[in-house]
């Protein structure tokens, strides 16, 4: 003889006036309110011969299987601890669930986060997120240790056929190995380093560009960034081989912790209509601390 609980609608003891549906091995997410599985009151009829005796047999029937109901219950409740979660009572009459009553089904959907969505980049690290330009993409790993967003599609890079290149990329990294603390400093000190990662030598010392031939600065001022106060470096580089680029570093103090400063480096090729530095703009201005959806001013030049 089986133990299994057939399947069927049972009383949820955590909500009263509830059902919830039983697949014969463990509880779903399906429910309804018992309202539905009240049965409908039977007319009355003539009492046949002998009805006396018969009420007396069904009366005694009823009690006998009131007790055998309380000591199923009592063993299903019992044997919780044995095998799982179990329904506590006998199964209502109704139909198995359909597609349908997917919709009665508790608890909500977990909601994204950040981090799941294609339009954000995230680095909990320092507390910000910066928006995702349409046509680009997040990648999982890269070989430097930094969060990274860039522009989705390679190409082989001018000046090593074995590497392959990215037109727009954007990084986020703590500062390190400094004693430099002031924002206007270490954006001055980074800028030479943004441009040599990114068309100078890359992580494998290779000169994917030709080498950078001569530079130029475009900007140099103070923003502020996630409601901080921080400044930034445009740069203009000549390579070797190909177009050549813009980069940019932007630092400003980390929305957590001990405010550790946070180095946004840019780095768009030259020529390319989809990468204009207003880009760079749009990007500075969206960067937010984590959580904060406000406007407020981020991004905005400061003034003398």
């Amino acid at each position: 003889m089986s133990n299994a609980t057939p399947p069927g609608w049972y009383p949820d003891v955590n909500v009263p006036g509830t059902e919830r549906w039983w697949d014969g091995t463990a509880w779903t997410g399906y429910t309804r309110s018992t309202a539905v599985t009240q049965p409908v009151g039977l007319r009355p009829q003539a009492a046949p011969r002998g009805a006396g005796t018969t009420a007396r047999t069904v009366a005694m029937t009823a009690a006998g299987l009131l007790v055998v109901a309380a000591a199923v219950t009592g063993f299903l409740v019992l044997g919780e601890d044995g095998g799982g979660t179990q329904p506590t009572s006998s199964p209502s009459t109704g139909a198995p669930p359909t597609a349908t009553d997917s919709a009665s089904a508790p608890g909500p959907t977990p909601a994204e986060g950040p981090e799941d969505d294609p339009a954000v980049l995230v680095d909990q690290l320092n507390g910000v997120t910066l928006p995702v330009p349409d046509g680009w993409e997040k990648p999982e790993n890269t070989l430097d240790d930094a969060s990274t967003m860039r522009t989705v599609g390679s190409y082989t890079c001018p000046g090593d056929s074995g590497s392959f290149c990215y037109h727009g990329t954007v990084t986020v990294r703590t500062a390190g190995g400094t004693d430099l603390t002031a924002m206007k400093a270490l954006a001055e000190e980074d800028i030479g380093t943004a441009a040599d990662r990114a068309y100078g030598k890359d992580t494998f010392g290779d000169r994917i560009h030709g080498g950078i031939r001569s530079h130029k600065d475009l900007a140099s001022k103070s923003v502020t960034v996630a409601g901080r106060t921080g400044y930034l470096v445009r740069r203009q580089v000549t390579t070797g081989k190909g177009p050549g680029g813009y980069v940019q570093s932007l630092v400003f103090p980390s929305a957590v912790g001990s405010e550790t400063p946070v180095i946004v480096r840019f780095a768009f090729d030259a020529g390319r209509e989809d990468l204009p530095l207003s880009l760079m703009d749009t990007i500075t201005r969206g960067i937010r601390p984590i959580g904060d959806s406000t406007g407020g001013g981020v991004g905005s030049t400061v003034g003398p």
